[in-house]
């Protein structure tokens, strides 16, 4: 990690190109390798005169990783009987597994990811990815379940490379395609938690456990190839601060600004709600009056990656919309789709199946633009601004979990869907109380108006700008600049459309005074 620090700092203190030869010198400048051993490809070297692009295979590249490597996170969950059969121990022993891992990520969201804010990602990505590849090895080998505990955590620690390169999108994405992009990753992510869990089942089913954890060795040093082969070169975005510089700012964005407070209130509910339907679905389904059995339930999360499936589709809309109104349309369609599940998911399994399609569409779409206008709040500080709204997502999850649990286990389905309902209608007062132009640090009100388009907005803002420099924009959107000419005294206007002299002001000048022209 000091060596990614390090050739950061020598990159950012390195000084501009001049001019004569710029070219030469800044190939000079440019950073060869990473982490002191790694070439890095001539095309992929930071050049500030040709920015990299964010094209599709980058952003492909990117969602694929995020699969291959959040699922390090639940391979494990299925495989928990398999664990104490090969090591001897009884459930309980083995039911730390998955809790040990989480807890290994949590740390890593806050330890970890924000060094995307201080040092170069390309170096960053890379090195995590090799120790989490590596670390699944051991988990492969061990024979002492001690030494799988302790694993376990190391890999969760390390397994936060989808939430450096979500940001990472955001800054090379153009801005009509950040919400676009962002999904593409998001939904990699998704795919990841859902596909988990079906792959350990099946490999555990005809093969061994182990197995499971040769394959996520294999695609991670897959992944790793295709992102040492893509991933752009970057620099630091603050390699002026120091590490705990940039944990204390984490911290100090978590109280001082209203979107991203607004922002983790809803997550927190957004990601419990979440959690609950689909912990509470396995002990719905295996009961009355379904009664499926594990195989069939573990089919419903097909039904889930169609919703995730649709990421790209939904981030096309809300790079349309102000993000704002994309939180609402995905809110009110949360609550039209859980009020389903409350009046007949224990009734009608195709209520059930409705709501498992729905959910995962609108709930991506509410997490994305959530996330889209949270990005806005300082370029230089979105990986620690991601942290802080991951941190509230894991905080619903734990309270999902707990919480539906025990109200399913102790009033029943209906009872369980009711909270939440109630998590909905707190996450709708939450957004409410902000309107969708609020300044960055107005906490409660409406300003601006409500126009909802994103690119009628953008013009308005481009036109203000364009009034401030002096500069006046025509209805048709072309720029009219206005020029004051003082001569003997006298001061005359003269107009200027598109860089040409109006010529009908021309001749009202000369008619004036014939001896002078314009």
């Amino acid at each position: 990690m000091t060596d990614v620090a390090e050739a950061s700092t020598a990159t950012l203190s390195a000084s501009p190109p001049p001019a004569d030869g710029g070219k030469r010198e800044l190939k000079k400048k440019q950073i060869a390798l990473d982490l002191g051993f790694l070439p890095i490809p001539k095309r992929l070297r930071h050049d500030p005169e040709s920015p990299p692009k964010f094209g599709l295979v980058l952003n492909a590249t990117f969602g694929f990783a995020s699969t291959f490597v959040v699922s390090n996170l639940y391979y494990c969950q299925p495989l928990l009987i398999e664990f104490s059969k090969s090591f001897n121990v009884s459930y309980d022993r083995v039911s730390n597994i998955p809790t040990l891992v989480q807890a290994g990520y949590a740390t890593g969201l806050v330890l970890i990811s924000p060094l995307g804010d201080l040092v170069r990602r390309r170096p960053l990505i890379l090195l995590l990815v090799i120790l989490s590849g590596s670390l699944s090895i051991g988990l492969c080998i061990t024979n002492s379940l001690a030494v799988f505990e302790a694993l376990c955590f190391l890999v969760g620690v390390v397994t936060v490379t989808p939430q450096i390169l979500m940001p990472l999108a955001a800054d090379l994405a153009p801005p009509e395609r950040k919400a676009s992009a962002i999904s593409i990753v998001l939904s990699g992510l998704l795919f990841g938690i859902l596909i988990a869990r079906v792959l350990a089942g099946i490999i555990a089913q005809f093969a061994s456990w182990r197995v499971v954890y040769y394959f996520a060795v294999g695609v991670q040093f897959l992944c790793l190839a295709m992102l040492y082969l893509v991933l752009p070169d970057y620099p630091a975005k603050n390699p002026d601060m120091s590490y705990f510089g940039i944990l204390w700012t984490m911290a100090k964005f978590a109280v001082t600004e209203p979107i991203l407070i607004q922002t983790c209130l809803i997550n927190v509910a957004s990601s419990a709600n979440f959690t609950n339907f689909w912990v509470t679905l396995t002990f719905l389904l295996g009961g009355p009056p379904y009664h499926y059995s594990t195989v069939d339930i573990g089919l419903f999360g097909l039904v889930g990656m169609f919703g995730v499936a649709m990421g790209p589709l939904i981030g096309r809309l809300i790079d349309r919309l102000v993000p704002w109104y994309a939180t609402l349309v995905g809110t009110l369609a949360l609550l039209v789709f859980q009020s389903i599940q409350t009046g007949a998911g224990g009734v009608n399994i195709a209520a059930v199946i409705i709501v498992c399609f729905g959910l995962d569409v609108f709930r991506q779409m509410q997490q994305v633009s959530l996330t889209t206008v949270v990005y806005t709040i300082d370029e230089k500080a979105r990986a620690r601004l991601n942290a802080v709204v991951l941190l509230s997502l894991f905080i619903g999850q734990v309270m999902g979990t707990s919480v539906g649990t025990k109200i399913f286990v102790e009033h029943g389905w209906r009872a369980a869907s009711g909270l939440a309902m109630g998590f909905l209608g707190w996450q709708l007062l939450i957004l409410l109380l902000r309107g969708p132009h609020c300044g960055r640090f107005t906490w409660f009100g409406y300003e601006g108006g409500l126009e909802p388009r994103k690119g009628v907005v953008m013009e308005r803002k481009r036109r203000e700008e364009a009034e401030k420099n002096g500069v006046r924009v025509n209805d048709d959107g072309n720029e009219r600049q206005d020029e004051k000419v003082v001569e003997g005294g006298q001061e005359d206007r003269t107009e200027k459309r598109g860089g040409a002299e109006d010529p009908g002001l021309q001749e009202d000048v000369k008619e004036k005074d014939p001896s002078r022209m314009v």
